[in-house]
């Protein structure tokens, strides 16, 4: 990995971005940030593409593309195409694009992507749970000063702290 950290934002600018982001995705769409929803829309259309006449008979993915409705018509598949693209031009410009596996000496590859996919499973679960992913529970909601999500982020936090302990040593 690259170590020059210029190559990198500064954290401040990249969060003052972020807010200007947040900010024009409020003013524009008239809502927040957010991530979950593309994913659900994503799996929706898998599923209308082998079963349409399952989705017909099913109310939670009939109101999402039952009919003729497509379910990747929604701004949110836009947005989180638009952040993985940025995402990979990002890493070009800044000669950061290359395949690598990130983990600590005591953990082998496959079991580094285990616990990334592990974790990413239930955190997709948590988030269709919720009706709502941590990224706009945290951003949208937080910066709508919604008492929920402050509760929320300060809890997730909380827990993460808690949980970072019991794994602490796969990264050491």
């Amino acid at each position: 990995m690259n170590s020059d950290k210029s190559a990198y934002w500064n954290p401040y600018l990249a969060g003052f971005v972020l807010g200007l982001v947040l900010l024009a995705t409020f003013v524009i769409m008239g809502r927040g940030l957010g991530a979950s929803g593309a994913m659900m829309r994503t799996v929706t259309y898998a599923v209308d593409t082998i079963s349409p006449e399952h989705v017909d008979n099913n109310i939670y993915f009939a109101k999402y593309a039952g009919g003729d409705k497509n379910p990747l018509s929604n701004w949110l598949v836009f947005e989180v195409v638009g952040v993985l693209l940025g995402g990979l031009l990002s890493g070009l410009l800044a000669g950061r694009l290359r395949l690598q596996t990130d983990k600590g000496p005591r953990i082998s590859k496959r079991g580094r992507w285990g616990f990334a996919f592990l974790g990413g499973g239930l955190m997709g679960f948590g988030a269709r749970l919720a009706l709502g992913c941590t990224s706009g529970q945290a951003l949208s909601g937080g910066a709508t000063m919604a008492l929920g999500s402050w509760a929320f982020m300060f809890t997730m936090f909380a827990a993460a702290y808690v949980v970072a302990w019991f794994f602490r040593k796969q990264w050491l």
